[in-house]
């Protein structure tokens, strides 16, 4: 069947060249619309569960509302991770589902229905739960800064929560839109105690007044003259000084104006949280793309859309002050340039081999018509352009040209013959049929199983593999269906003949008829290398991912407890002045008030260190960040981290118990035992936050006698304070706007305790009592913020490794503290971040090369007909094993996520070189040659196509193992071993494949006796 598909098309050739140019017209009107991203895009199933309770402490809602809401949770099917994090008033608990086995709509209603069912167990207080889907990248595209000298930064705020975010946020890709700093504005009405006391009034009273008064409601319905009328109550205030006017009716027939119990003054929201830019205070806003949208194209939209906005009003300024988009766009350009200096060196080596330019236009011609059909079927998968797809087809470019290289030599070895192209073209595609469907549908064999790998390491293996395997496929088709027909029309000149053999030809006679001498001693020899190779490789370090020059480092700020906003930014201001007059930094983004984690507190910052391009300056990333972290030790009582650039540590994990105390017992002893090795560097323990309470301590006995609650003591003091919770705040309306109006008692009395104490309190009967006549205060501490993971109490540790370790090596020896493997019962360790995406990599990795071997063989022994010569074919395998470990040590590298990826693309590209020798070796046995005879002229007819090839892969590939450009951390590892294992390969495969097919040819041959004598006795 194989040669009647080359022979048809030779025969009519408008067929398959109207296929292609089909192929290629949808394939480049896919490639202009596929979608650019940096990592492959992961829609991860996961729910985010808030509940809210006003004033409740994290300790009460660890109680009575997270571990309700994680016992409802726990029971669904397939969850992979189940997260708390508890702070005052609100309990946030986020459930990550398996990728691939639940849907993130099926996961949303799971999470609702087992919501609802612990509902009426929630205190009656406790907000009604939101849950929602999380679908947004977790990571900002971009973040811009909006500069207006004539606007306030209030001003400013509102333009960016109206205008800039009603603009944006239709826009195709566009996820949700984050103000980054600014202020709100809120109308406060600031409570002067003594007048509260005199008048038996509390805040809360205050504010339930306002909001029963300052309203405009629809209600009711009228018929005047004739026409219906829709009857609306109006008593709102227009202005603050009517607003200040406004009568308050107290018991009675009396009444107080408003302004004589508060100032009313139209002013900010206390502020929280702020941004500054290299030392400036500014307001500004993120944008998050949604899942599935390209990072660049949903960045040009914003720019565009961001360009409209600023011709319509010609005094604002967009500054982009963050941008996680560049990276991605230069790792896009650097992987195409990578692809055509690898197709150019491809086409090189054709040309130096054969000699013949009408031969390497073929050839030449073979790889685009590989590729661009490629894109349209990833497009149709759902898959991006992204640095594993990229990489993949990067890499791929040698093996594309592979099909049409055994082809091409074929033809013009049957050419040199003499035979005409035509002649040529049907004979060699004949001849050469079985080995070049049998190389395709081993690669392909190899990549299949990737396609159902689960878990998001699988993604990763999976865009990488099936790009792959839908290359090779359509390059198969072109070696079979356009490839003969080139050659049959366009190869018609005459062909230059082989020389004599070189020297090196017959230094290669020489090994081989030694090593067909003593086969079993060759083949000895190479277990001998391939166990040695297991055994080096197993040694060296191991990895996530490669350490990356994004050309930014990120930097997390953490002040001690009971630190104010200000000491924040008195901090972060001390550390931008000291950044910044470092040469390589461009530019200083802070973003203070919450953790990397989302912990919000006004005591945790983020920096963002811009760097210049890495093209442009002398030092590496390392380096700078070891500077950096010289000059930052002058903050003694700052915690100082950097973070890679996902956010985590070279090391992260999670120590997880029931019991908080001990939990946090043993993670002092584990930081202590790390920070005694000088292997970890600067270790850290997220403890168990504390921070400084004011503790009211209620006189249960008198506030009874006195007919007061604690819960209206608590609520009281929370109103008076910091006001009202959202949704119990009267509005102020300013046009079509609504302002928050915020009922607190005068700031100078918040930090007074004897006003305080003189905060009124209703009692029952309808009096008044004072704070000071039910309840004392002192000064205590309580819990900031709980974390829980997998319903336990969780405290996430993380350190960085010293100069020339690993994270792999890092993490095993952590495992070998003492501290570590003495936890007390019940407390155990699990990996997070990239430690536990590291552990991933390796479980994945192997059933997906178990079961791409197993596949492989099942195709070979199919194509051959045979059971022991594919085994002959996969001993190519371990061989290029020594390679890999060769590469990888001479080019420093761990084994990491690209690694194992180009291991497992070795494992089906490696055997073309069996193949090739194994089909032809049968073939002219058959003919009537002896088994010698029959290898030793494979093996010389076979090894121009073999090195052939192999160096035209390696020369597609040499691009991406130099590294150059963005990305190129990443794609140089994966090159490097895959070059390795390919050179290493394919020069053992010329010397120990022909040894074993002697080997097993001959085992064959009197196992068939053995077996026919058997039957033959039975039969008889």
């Amino acid at each position: 069947m194989n040669t009647n598909i080359s022979a048809w098309a030779i025969r009519t050739p408008l067929p398959s060249i109207l296929l292609f140019v089909v192929l290629t017209i949808i394939g480049l009107y896919s490639f202009v619309r596929l979608p650019i991203t940096y990592f492959p895009t992961v829609i991860t199933p996961s729910v985010r569960v808030t509940i809210e309770q006003a004033g409740a402490s994290p300790a009460e809602l660890e109680i009575q509302v997270t571990r309700l809401v994680e016992n409802a949770i726990a029971s669904l099917p397939a969850i992979r991770r189940l997260d708390s994090m508890i702070d005052q008033g609100r309990s946030v608990t986020t459930v990550e589902f398996e990728l691939g086995l639940v849907t993130p709509d099926r996961a949303v209603d799971d999470v609702r229905d087992a919501v609802s069912r612990i509902r009426s167990d929630l205190p009656a207080t406790a907000d009604e739960p939101l849950i929602e889907r999380l679908e947004e990248d977790s990571t900002s595209l971009v973040t811009y800064a909006v500069l207006n000298p004539d606007m306030t930064v209030t001003e400013l705020s509102w333009f960016i929560d109206d205008t800039v975010t009603r603009a944006l946020q239709g826009l195709p890709g566009v996820g949700r839109i984050e103000r980054v700093g600014g202020a709100d504005r809120e109308i406060h009405v600031e409570l002067d105690v003594g007048r509260l006391q005199a008048l038996s009034l509390t805040a809360g009273t205050v504010n339930d007044m306002l909001l029963q008064t300052q309203l405009e409601r629809s209600g009711g319905r009228s018929e005047v003259n004739g026409n219906e009328e829709v009857v609306t109550t109006a008593a709102a205030a227009e202005t603050i000084s009517e607003l200040a006017g406004r009568r308050l009716a107290l018991d009675g027939e009396s009444s107080v104006r408003l302004s004589d119990i508060a100032r009313v003054r139209d002013a900010n929201a206390e502020p929280r949280a702020f941004a500054m830019l290299d030392g400036s205070e500014i307001a500004g806003f993120s944008v998050y793309r949604s899942g599935g949208a390209g990072e660049v194209a949903v960045a040009t939209a914003v720019a565009g859309a961001l360009e409209e906005i600023r011709t319509a009003y010609p005094d604002l300024q967009f500054r982009l002050v963050d941008d996680n988009v560049s990276y991605t766009v230069g790792n896009y350009h650097a992987a195409m340039s990578s692809l055509f200096e690898g197709a150019a060196l491809s086409v090189i080596v054709v040309f130096l081999f054969l000699r013949d330019w009408r031969a390497t236009i073929v050839a030449a011609v073979a790889l685009p018509l590989s590729i661009i059909p490629t894109f349209f079927v990833i497009g149709q998968l759902g898959f991006s352009l992204n640095i594993l797809s990229m990489l993949a087809i990067t890499l791929v470019t040698g093996i594309l040209v592979d099909d049409a290289i055994v082809e091409i030599e074929n033809v013009v070895r049957h050419r040199n013959m003499g035979k005409s192209a035509r002649r040529a073209a049907l004979d060699a595609s004949d001849e050469i049929g079985l080995a070049v469907i049998a190389i395709s549908a081993t690669i392909i064999a190899v990549f299949a199983p990737v396609g159902l790998m689960s878990g998001e390491v699988g993604l990763y293996f999976r865009e990488f593999g099936l790009t792959v395997a839908i290359a090779v496929f359509f390059s198969l088709l072109v070696s079979r269906l356009i490839v003969p027909v080139l050659a049959a029309y366009f190869m018609t000149a005459g062909s230059p003949r082989d020389g004599e053999s070189g020297r090196l030809m017959r230094a290669y006679e020489y090994l081989l008829k030694m090593s067909l001498r003593h086969p079993l001693l060759t083949v000895g020899a190479a277990l001998g290398l391939f166990a040695t190779a297991i055994v080096s490789l197993a040694s060296l370090p191991t990895a996530f991912l490669p350490e990356e020059d994004m050309g930014r480092l990120t930097l997390t700020v953490e002040l001690p407890p009971g630190a104010t906003l200000d000491d924040t930014r008195a901090a972060t201001d001390d550390i931008s002045d000291r950044l910044r007059g470092f040469e390589e930094v461009r530019g200083v983004f802070v973003r203070a008030g919450a953790s990397m984690t989302g912990q919000e507190d006004v005591r945790h910052g983020i920096v963002l260190i811009n760097l210049v391009h890495k093209s442009q300056r002398e030092r590496s990333l390392s380096a700078i960040e070891a500077d950096l972290e010289r000059t930052l030790a002058a903050f003694p009582d700052l915690r100082l981290r950097f973070l890679n650039n996902r956010g985590s540590r070279d090391v992260s994990f999670a120590l997880l118990g029931s019991d908080g105390d001990v939990v946090q017992a043993a993670a002092n002893a584990i930081l202590r035992e790390m920070s005694a090795d000088g292997d970890f560097v600067n270790p850290s323990s997220d403890n168990i936050a504390m921070r400084p309470e004011l503790r009211v301590i209620v006189d249960t006995d008198r506030a009874a006698m006195l007919g007061v609650s604690p819960a209206m003591i608590a609520e009281t003091i929370r109103v008076s304070t910091i006001g009202e919770v959202d949704s119990r705040l009267a509005d102020f309306l300013d046009g079509s706007r609504k302002i928050p109006i915020r009922v607190i008692v005068d700031p100078v009395f918040r930090g007074n305790l004897p006003a305080l104490q003189l905060l009124t309190l209703p009692a029952a009967g309808g009096g008044q009592v004072p704070l000071s006549a039910v309840a004392g205060i002192r000064f205590d501490e309580t819990a900031a913020v709980i974390n829980r993971m997998d319903r336990l109490r969780q405290i996430e540790m993380g350190t960085d490794m010293a100069a020339g370790m690993t994270s792999g090596q890092g993490l095993e020896k952590l495992m070998t503290l003492d501290s570590v493997r003495n936890l007390p019962d019940g407390m155990h360790i699990r990996t997070t971040g990239d430690s536990d995406s590291e552990g991933d990599v390796f479980e994945s990795f192997v059933p997906a090369m178990g079961a791409g071997i197993l596949l492989v063989l099942i195709v070979l022994i199919l194509l051959f007909g045979s059971v022991l010569a594919p085994w002959t074919i996969l001993a190519s395998l371990p061989l290029s094993i020594a390679g890999v470990t060769l590469g990888l040590v001479l080019g420093g590298h761990a084994v990491s996520l690209p690694v194992v990826i180009g291991i497992l693309m070795l494992m089906g590209i490696v055997t073309k070189n069996a193949i090739m020798l194994v089909d032809f070796a049968i073939e002219r046995e058959a003919q009537g040659l002896g088994r010698m005879e029959a290898i030793v002229e494979a093996c010389f007819s076979r090894i121009r196509p073999i090195v052939m090839t192999t160096l035209a892969m390696v020369g597609g590939m040499i691009p991406s193992a130099i590294g150059i450009g963005d990305g190129g951390e990443f794609r140089a590892p994966m090159a490097i071993a895959v070059i390795g294992g390919l050179l290493v390969s394919t020069l053992l495969s010329l010397i120990v494949i022909p040894s074993l097919h002697l080997i097993m040819s001959t085992l064959g041959e009197r196992l068939s006796r053995i077996f026919r004598r058997a039957f033959q006795s039975a039969g008889g």
